[in-house]
């Protein structure tokens, strides 16, 4: 005989089944952000992301990673990590306090990159505000264009709210601008650069910071030194920036890779980033950070994409001035890369023992030694 099913079995069991469907979906809610956070959470950049320390002990790239595990934007997250160099005037390659100009002006550059948005904003050479990755952050949200440059971008930046200066030199910055300007007028003349003669200054006052490289007053990472740094979070949601005081000394008005897209820093979201410090020429003439990125497109690992982009600007580089008597590029140029799959690399065109990158996975933070070419 059929069992009889009355009213009461079917208001149990649709009571069951609604309670079931209810766990269901409270479990697939719960399980939802460990499916969706398939990607590892991850932070990039240049050496100097993992020196400076905030009041609570923390460097650039650890700030990123608490942040972006907390939820921020990934752009927030390392912008506050480039964020400690660009305003504490010890580092003397990144906003305040960087090496000036041959005027002796602090001139600044900078870009940011949304991956997920697939935005970007830019600031070259603009002067008197410490930390010009906020501003590059708000011609992004707040124009429609990419770059701002020179009074145009201080004027967008006051208009904004920021503090304009009237100099970003500190007293360390003003001395060894002082010493190179001194050590270029007895060696080409005096008054070669108050004359602002832009072949001396290329020339003569490239070879004098060298000199002063080598004698141990100014670091070689700061002559030609910027900050670079990449995140990505759980979601897999990418973004770079990049900023820079520029090579120390350069002619007025030079701008170099660091604001622009594809040299000093680019990004495919669905693909990775890459971004660069040292010779900003090199770097632009074959927007070297957008070939990297391809590179990983086609499935190369960062650091082997870093390393075939380090090979093609040396084969690139045949001027003799830019070259050793080995025949080899006489430049630094380093470039530091993520992708999707959560690999990572930094690769230095000439490095040695301290040329070092920052990382910071669910390992913690650490510096890694830079694959080098030469």
């Amino acid at each position: 005989m059929a069992n009889k099913i009355n009213r009461r079995t079917v208001l149990a069991g649709t009571m069951v089944t609604g309670a079931a469907i209810g766990a269901s979906k409270a479990f697939a809610q719960a399980a939802a952000p460990a499916i969706m956070s398939s990607y590892r959470p991850l932070v990039v950049g240049a050496g100097n992301g993992h020196r400076l320390k905030n009041e609570n002990g923390e460097t650039g790239i650890e700030i990123a990673y608490r942040m972006i595990l907390a939820g921020e934007d990934v752009l927030d997250s390392i912008i506050a990590c480039v964020n400690l160099p660009e305003i504490s005037g010890e580092d003397a390659s990144v906003g305040y306090g960087g090496l000036p100009d041959a005027n002796g002006v602090v001139t600044l550059d900078s870009c940011v990159m949304h991956g997920p948005r697939k935005m970007a904003g830019g600031v070259a050479c603009i002067e008197g505000v410490k930390a010009p990755s906020f501003v590059a952050k708000d011609v992004m949200n707040h124009t429609d264009h990419h770059l701002l440059a020179g009074q145009g971008a201080q004027d967008f930046a006051r208009e904004r709210g920021y503090e304009i200066l009237d100099d970003l030199n500190t007293p360390h910055s003003l001395q060894r601008y002082n010493e190179w300007k001194e050590r270029v007028d007895r060696k080409a003349g005096p008054g070669q650069v108050t004359k602002k003669n832009n072949a001396i200054i290329d020339s003569v006052g490239f070879d004098v910071a060298m000199q002063m490289i080598d004698e141990g007053k100014i670091d070689p990472e700061h002559y030609y030194g910027t900050i670079n740094c990449q995140g990505m979070n759980a979601k897999g949601d990418i973004c770079g920036v990049t900023t820079t005081s520029g090579r120390g000394f350069k002619v007025p008005g030079r701008v170099g890779d660091s604001p622009i897209l594809g040299a000093g820093l680019y990004l495919d979201n669905d693909y990775g980033s890459a971004g660069s410090t040292g010779r900003g020429e090199a770097n632009l003439y074959s927007l070297a950070s957008f070939l990297l990125v391809e590179k990983m497109r086609e499935g190369m690992h960062p650091t082997d994409a870093g390393v075939y982009v380090v090979r093609r600007i040396m084969e690139q580089t045949v001027a003799p001035r830019l070259l050793n008597e080995k025949g080899e590029p006489n430049f630094g140029l380093s470039f530091y890369a993520l992708d999707k799959k959560g690999r990572y690399g930094g690769v230095a065109l000439r490095g040695n023992a301290r040329s070092r990158y920052a990382v910071h996975t669910e390992n913690g933070p650490e510096l890694m030694q830079m694959e080098s070419v030469l």
